[in-house]
């Protein structure tokens, strides 16, 4: 049997958080998502236009096995290496915890991680095979 076509890539995350208003203003304020839907207070839906992010409220009575979490971190691709020396500067001067500075990889890849207020580490890079692959799709 052939594999089908891959659609669109993966663009949905789902993310457990001990403070989901201080995520959704992390993410909202900081980082330019839009809530897209609420469908009640312990859940909300974020998206850029091409991604979505789930926020879900953590239940503290159900016990979380942190070792069982496979999520090492999310990236978020930006569109040239200057964008995440400038990301850097701004997620710096809003204080956010940051986890490495800038660097930038033998393939030209460059970022850096930072966290979110749950401690989740998030990604900021420029990779040129995606930045090539959505200029071919007339995205940029």
């Amino acid at each position: 049997m052939k594999r089908p076509d891959r659609g669109y890539g993966m663009r949905h995350v789902a993310l457990f958080v001990n403070d989901l208003g201080a995520c959704e203003e992390f993410y909202t304020t900081l980082l330019g998502f839009e809530v897209e839907y609420r469908p009640n207070p312990q859940n909300v839906y974020l998206t850029t236009g091409s991604d979505n992010l789930a926020l879900h409220q953590a239940v503290s009575s159900h016990p979380r096995d942190e070792a069982a979490q496979r999520l090492d971190h999310i990236g978020i691709f930006l569109k040239s290496p200057d964008d995440v020396d400038l990301w850097y500067r701004f997620l710096v001067d809003m204080r956010v915890p940051i986890r490495t500075e800038p660097t930038t990889n033998e393939d030209g890849t460059r970022s850096f991680h930072c966290y979110d207020p749950d401690g989740t580490v998030i990604q900021l890079m420029y990779h040129p095979p995606i930045d090539q692959w959505e200029q071919l799709r007339g995205v940029n």
